[in-house]
């Protein structure tokens, strides 16, 4: 058996084209055009590409970019400084700083001094919390990738037995939350799970967020899972270059499991249009719109 692949980038286009067509809406109807701004501190390689990235999606949809990029010897209190004007701009509906940032700056004060109602990252405690508490909350962009994703193979997640492999505040624990909230069974498993194979090949869903390289292995998994790869893990080719891969071993995965996302053209370009959908349903909010179903 070979595993269907399920297309990050095809599903990312129809997620970002219904956000395009909202946001035209929105602005003819309301003369409201959402804003995003993004923060970039320092000349970290892999955090400008992918900042460049957002800041083309969101003109792309029809947003309105606000870009900054500040040196990497900024200080914890000159970036609160910012966060503190873009809280109190009216034009700017969510605030993204791209993590991680440089060792001097405090990230967790960072991360608490952005408006919730402008987390489009979803990681301030007060939308973390919602989102454990099953109430309304804006959530991380890559959990909300995964669960798409999986639905695009599940019409319904309801009672499937789930593993999350890794616990981080970024993916592993907002995933868990997530799924929860699709009634599905979940399990969150991590470096120290005793038999982590085992535990593994009973998932009906496999989500592998460790960041490990090609670290699941195609034996763990069961007979026709669905396989969501998180990671993003750069090694070494035949030909003295590099290679992307992620956190499961795909050429062995891909001829065990019923679906599995590839790396790249998975999880990733998921994440960016889930940020552009939840900037549009941030602005919504902030001006008392009932924030659309995208």
């Amino acid at each position: 058996m070979t595993a269907r692949i399920i297309d990050g980038r095809a599903i990312a286009a129809e997620l970002r084209a219904s956000v395009a067509a909202e946001t035209r809406r929105l602005t003819t109807a309301h003369g409201l055009v959402p804003g995003l701004a993004v923060i970039l501190v320092g000349e970290n390689p892999a955090s400008k590409a992918y900042v460049g990235s957002k800041s083309r999606g969101v003109v792309e949809v029809g947003m309105k970019p606000f870009d900054f990029h500040l040196p990497a010897t900024t200080s914890t209190n000159e970036l609160l400084g910012l966060i503190g004007e873009l809280n109190n701009d009216a034009a700017v509906h969510g605030i993204l700083v791209q993590l991680p940032l440089p060792p001097q700056i405090n990230a967790s004060r960072i991360i608490a001094a952005v408006d919730p109602a402008k987390d489009v990252d979803g990681f301030h405690p007060l939308n973390a919390g919602r989102l454990a508490s099953g109430l309304p909350a804006l959530a991380p962009c890559t959990p909300v990738g995964c669960i798409k994703l999986a639905k695009a193979v599940h019409a319904s997640l309801s009672g499937l037995d789930a593993v999350v492999i890794g616990r981080s505040n970024i993916v592993g624990k907002p995933l868990v939350q997530l799924l929860l909230a699709e009634n599905a069974t979940v399990t969150i498993a991590h470096s120290r799970t005793r038999d982590l194979a085992g535990l593994c090949e009973r998932a009906d869903l496999l989500f592998a967020a460790i960041g490990r390289p090609e670290f699941v292995r195609g034996g763990w998994i069961k007979p026709g899972a669905t396989v969501i790869d998180v990671g993003i893990n750069r090694v070494a080719a035949d030909n003295g270059k590099s290679r992307i891969v992620g956190d499961v071993f795909f050429a062995e995965a891909v001829e065990v499991a019923g679906a599995i996302t590839p790396v790249p053209g998975g999880v990733g370009p998921m994440t960016i249009a889930c940020l552009l959908a939840n900037t549009l349903r941030a602005a919504c909010m902030q001006v008392g719109l009932t924030a659309p179903d995208v």
